[in-house]
């Protein structure tokens, strides 16, 4: 292995790291006295903070275009919305499974269904693996509770959104840059004014003194870990090692969250779990290689 290949490989781990990690913190803020909207607040001002001088004296761009803006309210917005509020309910070790499982299903589905693109078999079968074990893991919660919960669906929602924007992204011919400035940024414009006027929240400055660690865990991990530092570190890999050998090492992410979670938070390992999580492992795996496929 060269160095540039082992430089890319250990690029990708740090953005694998880095995303297991997202779920851990999110989990974390899910279950403080932060509410959801406090921590997407959190997270898009510290990013957006982060970024704007970098923007304004380096790398400057018209933000207010009509495909920003519509990337921003349903990748940044409405993921947002939907992701932080299924962390609210639903434990880490199934949000392990279900968010990094459903994103690649959304992708490939929407891909198809947009820009009317095709894929080749391994694809295909890392869905119907994916979505297996996912059904799994569905069908025992139904069990237990009558309904799936609120928290599941709204992950789903955060995967669809998230679809849509990867989509869009490759559509549009937006790059990197572009899609995490323009995002973090117009998010934060549009939101904060919302969650300042009209939406509930759990945090002001009297209260601030009691909530610190929780606020800056958050700010530290969701503005600038999350975003930032795994965006470069994610384009570095793409850029060394390929995007279908990245792809794959998000296989490592359900497994890697999910058995952190379960040491974490103290949540049991009900045997539906450790099947979807397996599952989906093997699933997300196929669904990004090109080793059994020619290219698209």
């Amino acid at each position: 292995m060269d160095y540039a290949t082992r430089q890319g490989y250990l690029a990708a781990l740090g953005a694998v790291l880095i995303w297991s990690g997202f779920i851990l913190v999110s989990r974390m803020g899910g279950i403080s006295p932060l509410l959801s909207y406090d921590v997407i607040a959190i997270r898009y001002t510290t990013c957006a903070l982060l970024i704007l001088p970098i923007w304004w004296f380096k790398f400057r761009f018209n933000l207010w275009q009509p495909k920003l803006i519509v990337c921003s309210v349903v990748g940044g917005l409405g993921y947002a919305l939907f992701a932080f509020k299924g962390f609210e309910s639903t434990p880490a070790s199934q949000s392990a499974v279900l968010l990094p499982g459903l994103i690649p299903v959304m992708i490939i589905l929407l891909s198809v269904i947009i820009n009317k693109q095709s894929h080749p078999w391994a694809k295909w079968l890392g869905v119907g693996i994916i979505t297996s074990g996912i059904s799994i893991l569905f069908w025992q919660e139904f069990k237990l509770e009558g309904e799936l919960a609120i928290g599941h669906l709204s992950l789903l929602a955060a995967a669809f959104c998230w679809g849509i924007l990867s989509v869009l992204l490759s559509r549009w011919q937006i790059t990197p840059w572009q899609a995490t400035a323009g995002i973090a940024m117009l998010t934060c414009v549009i939101y904060m004014p919302v969650y300042l006027l009209w939406l509930p929240k759990n945090i002001s400055l009297a209260q601030l003194p009691q909530l610190w660690d929780d606020v800056f865990l958050q700010s530290f991990y969701q503005g600038f870990m999350a975003t930032i530092v795994q965006m470069l570190l994610y384009v570095r890999a793409v850029q060394l090692i390929g995007a279908a050998n990245m792809g794959t090492m998000m296989a490592i992410v359900p497994v890697l969250a999910g058995v952190s979670a379960l040491a974490l938070f103290d949540e049991p390992l009900k045997l539906s779990l450790a099947i979807a999580m397996l599952m989906v492992s093997i699933g997300v795996w196929f669904a990004n290689t090109s080793y059994f496929s020619k290219a698209e």
